[in-house]
């Protein structure tokens, strides 16, 4: 594991296994642009329980391709429930405004780049 996996991983949270378990899922919806992790998994004040809040951005995802992120995610029947948002549809100012502060590229994922 390169030394950006393991900080990704500490930072998060997260085992690097469960980062491209849910990458594996989000890259095959060509879609998606990027999806932003926000909330306390971002900002490093999480618990070991903590959801993983993600907001995915490309204007070309859809409802129903959503949908399906959110089926295939949960087959991988992780230890943590995973809240999916298309960031275009996101109404709320605060919401947006912490994203743009505290949020942090997901996917694609920095090592793989």
């Amino acid at each position: 594991m390169s030394e950006m996996s393991q900080v990704i991983g500490e930072r998060f949270g997260l085992d690097q296994t469960v980062i491209d378990k849910i990458n594996g899922v989000l890259a095959g919806f060509a879609s998606i642009e990027k999806a932003m992790l926000y909330g306390s998994r971002a900002k490093g004040n999480h618990r070991p329980g903590s959801d993983i809040d993600l907001a995915i951005v490309g204007s070309g995802v859809t409802q129903e391709e959503l949908l399906e992120m959110d089926g295939e995610l949960d087959d991988l029947l992780l230890p943590y429930t995973i809240d999916l948002c298309r960031f275009h549809e996101i109404r709320n100012p605060d919401l947006i405004g912490h994203i743009d502060r505290v949020g942090v590229v997901f996917f694609p994922d920095s090592k793989d780049g």
